[in-house]
């Protein structure tokens, strides 16, 4: 079994990019399923992400990500090594990103204003309140063609394009500013130190041991425990061995 990179933020910003990021891949999950029953989950991870979009100012946030970076690359397009064609381009990236989220309406506001979506959105908040009984214009929506389906659930995610490239470009820079390396976590608990410019704590670690990492702690300082998944019965939660896994700290 193979290495697993588990993720955890010190930051609200950061940790907001990390749900937005999971859930996106989710809604392409659940459009790429032809069923209409198990598209249901779509419908459930959109408008989570819709009421994480209300709750948040996530615009500011990435704008205000997307102008140090260009900056940052302005800085290194001084250096005599550099490689200044792709530089060049991922700066143009940037720059067109940030400017087009300066002019654009609020993410999720397409969706919002969906006479469709605004007539189901409110039931899904309701246990089982997706029956038919209840949404029968979603029970005649799922049993349309799949291709009509598609379409237009394709028509949706198109509005979410620009929050998703630039909520890639903004957890890019940040997992490439960290090195993954070896440390020990003796008798299952590592603390560290974080730095100023920590906003995120990556651990590799195999999961064929039984084990996973816990994370607590701040912007200043962390701490992992490692956790038994399956605790035998005269063993506690934690694990009291020694365990080798690889950090970076980004």
């Amino acid at each position: 079994m193979s290495d697993t990179v588990f993720e955890f933020p010190l930051k609200e910003k950061v940790r907001n990019y990390l749900r937005i990021e999971q859930l996106i891949a989710q809604l392409k999950s659940g459009a790429s399923v032809p069923s209409g029953q198990v598209q249901l989950y779509f419908f459930d991870q959109l408008f989570t992400l819709l009421d994480l979009f209300e709750r948040i100012d996530i615009r500011t946030d990435i704008i205000k990500d997307l102008d140090a970076h260009e900056k940052n690359l302005k800085h290194w397009s001084e250096h005599p090594n550099i490689d200044a064609g792709a530089l060049q381009h991922t700066l143009d990236t940037i720059v067109a990103k940030r400017d087009k989220i300066k002019i654009c309406k609020k993410f999720g506001t397409d969706l919002k204003e969906d006479r469709f979506l605004a007539s189901i959105r409110q039931r899904f908040a309701i246990p089982g309140g997706a029956c038919s009984f209840d949404l029968p214009n979603l029970h005649y929506w799922m049993h349309q063609p799949q291709e009509y389906r598609q379409d237009v659930m394709k028509k949706w995610m198109k509005t979410l394009v620009d929050v998703e490239e630039t909520i890639a470009i903004c957890l890019s820079f940040l997992r490439e500013r960290g090195t993954f390396r070896p440390v020990t976590a003796t008798n299952g608990f590592y603390q560290g130190v974080a730095e100023d410019k920590n906003e995120l704590i990556r651990v590799r670690c195999s999961v064929a041991e039984g084990f996973y990492p816990t994370l607590s702690g701040n912007k200043y300082r962390f701490a992992l425990r490692f956790m038994w998944f399956k605790a035998a019965p005269d063993q506690g939660t934690s694990v009291d061995g020694d365990v080798p896994f690889s950090l970076a700290a980004c």
